[in-house]
């Protein structure tokens, strides 16, 4: 899974990504909201600080709760905004092309980086590169792919809300669904997908009003606290989408129960979200446009930290070192989104590969 409402003044307009990200084309300039590339930023910061917690949860009930809060929104509002951007997907040549080059390549190229990378982090010298399995952050790429390919038929049938719940419901019910291409995350998630697909730039004004802002707090304060008091008596890994209401040891009925429970639960604290994010240009609303290169490159980041162990000094478990450790994490996500590194890896994330296409593409 829009900069300021100006136009630019260089030749050069923003294009939007197939993840809802955005790249440069040569076509007239075009206006763009500062909003969701600021959305996508705080979005990007809150999954960067969401990893570098994991380690802290254990000996903290305070970090696991907020580690509870922000996964019930972090990644659905990025899906939401992800299924929004995806509207216009025709699966045109243009449009397929964009998906190759935006999504495939990327998935393709850092599943077997991550592979090789973890061989090594996680002292794995043998494991397998498998284009089915994603590994680690790629699940998204996997499964933004297949929601992409899929856009048609939500624009075209006549309830898709109901239906993709219907999906993700019965995903829960099929343990069998196994782990090729992450399937049983991707149509947990698919909800999300399908509501920005169906959200108009109405509904996001909406949720920006300033009796909203106000309502949102108490809200948050009142999830933060329910998040506190469940940490000992429920299973975050049920925010995950990852797994069958069977590997929980529950009966099979909680898996439908928890999709809609879980689905309510995101769409207040994403709309909470949301309503927080400054509607002006900032100083990092241009980083918004770089986030996809923040999302998968942070995670090596992550992964080297841990093979060193950083989480064994006792000071990080102290207050000031979560809050440090909070820090660290929004600080190298934000460096990853920066223009000077996206040009470096532009061309293994946003490749041209004009010589793969026909000319209609």
């Amino acid at each position: 899974m829009p900069r300021s409402a100006t136009t630019p003044v260089t030749p050069v307009r923003r294009a939007t990504h197939p993840a809802g990200f955005t790249t440069a084309t040569t076509e007239r300039p075009q206006r763009r909201d500062a909003f969701f590339d600021n959305a996508k930023y705080l979005a990007i910061v809150l999954v960067a600080m969401g990893h570098a917690w994991e380690p802290l949860r254990s000996d903290s009930r305070a970090v696991t709760a907020l580690y509870m809060v922000v996964y019930a929104f972090h990644m659905p509002a990025f899906i939401v905004i992800s299924g929004y951007f995806s509207r216009t997907f025709d699966a045109s040549p243009a449009k397929i092309r964009r998906l190759i080059t935006g999504v495939v390549v990327p998935y393709v190229v850092f599943e077997t980086a991550y592979t090789y990378f973890t061989r090594w982090s996680d002292g794995e010298p043998d494991r397998a590169i498998s284009l089915l399995d994603p590994l680690y952050l790629t699940w998204f790429l996997a499964a933004l792919f297949i929601w992409r390919l899929t856009t048609p038929i939500w624009r075209a049938v006549r309830w898709p809300m109901p239906i993709a719940l219907t999906v993700a419901a019965l995903a829960t019910l099929t343990p069998s669904i196994g782990k090729d291409l992450d399937l049983q995350r991707t149509l947990q998630f698919l909800p999300y997908f399908v509501l920005g697909l169906c959200l108009r730039p109405e509904h996001f004004s909406l949720v920006r009003q300033w009796r909203v802002r106000i309502a949102a707090v108490p809200v948050m304060v009142a999830t933060l606290v329910f998040a506190y008091w469940a940490v000992p008596r429920m299973d975050y890994a049920w925010f995950f989408h990852k797994d069958a209401a069977a590997d929980f040891a529950v009966p099979d009925w909680y898996g439908p129960l928890m999709t809609l429970a879980l689905f309510g639960c995101s769409l207040v604290l994403v709309g909470c979200f949301l309503s927080w994010v400054p509607g002006r240009r900032t100083w990092f609303t241009a980083l918004g446009a770089g986030t996809l290169y923040g999302y998968l490159l942070h995670g090596f980041v992550i992964q080297a930290a841990n093979h060193w162990h950083w989480s064994h000094v006792e000071w990080f478990h102290q207050p000031l070192g979560k809050v440090a450790v909070s820090v660290i994490a929004a600080a190298v996500v934000t460096v990853l989104c920066t223009a000077p590194v996206r040009r470096v890896f532009r061309c293994v994330m946003e490749p041209r590969m004009n010589w793969a296409f026909r000319r209609e593409a």
